[in-house]
């Protein structure tokens, strides 16, 4: 894995439109999660609990936990892939690991070994105190011409 000091610096206007992309998105918008960090090999979810992500035993529904993981685990891989790039999700494996009922959680997703087509990525949810609650991996493929639609041009 390359080391922090050989990863190449992200441009701060992409990150920030990447960012405002994940917010306005349907689905992020909806369960309240924000991108909060993005760079190379790393990043951080943040997410704000509520009543709308409980289950019926009044502890965090399991799905929000494997939101966070599947969300960590993507964005840490991503800022390695070409422009014209999309990727997806081939598996995800967590553990649950402490039940939570409320207070903010943050996940951060790191990836452990980025490819070309095929990278390998980790996450771990805290609470607000830092207690570990989740954790998971995921592998991830690239798909050449499938990227976002910033108007990268704009970036460069």
């Amino acid at each position: 894995m390359t080391k922090p000091s050989e990863l190449p610096t992200a441009n701060p206007a992409y990150v920030a439109a990447v960012q405002e992309s994940v917010r306005t998105a349907p689905y992020p918008a909806l369960i309240g999660m924000q991108l909060a960090l993005l760079d190379f090999d790393r990043c951080r979810i943040e997410l704000e609990l509520g009543e709308r992500h409980m289950q019926p035993f009044g502890i965090v529904h399991g799905g929000v936990l494997a939101t966070l993981i599947d969300t960590a685990t993507f964005w840490a891989g991503f800022l390695r892939l070409p422009d014209d790039c999309g990727m997806v999700n081939v598996d995800l494996k967590l553990n649950y690991l402490k039940a939570v009922a409320r207070g903010r959680l943050r996940a951060e997703g790191r990836c452990l070994r980025p490819g070309r087509q095929i990278s390998y990525t980790e996450a771990s949810v805290y609470d607000e105190t830092g207690e570990l609650v989740a954790h998971g991996t995921s592998t991830l493929m690239a798909l050449p011409g499938k990227g976002l639609k910033l108007g990268l041009q704009k970036f460069l």
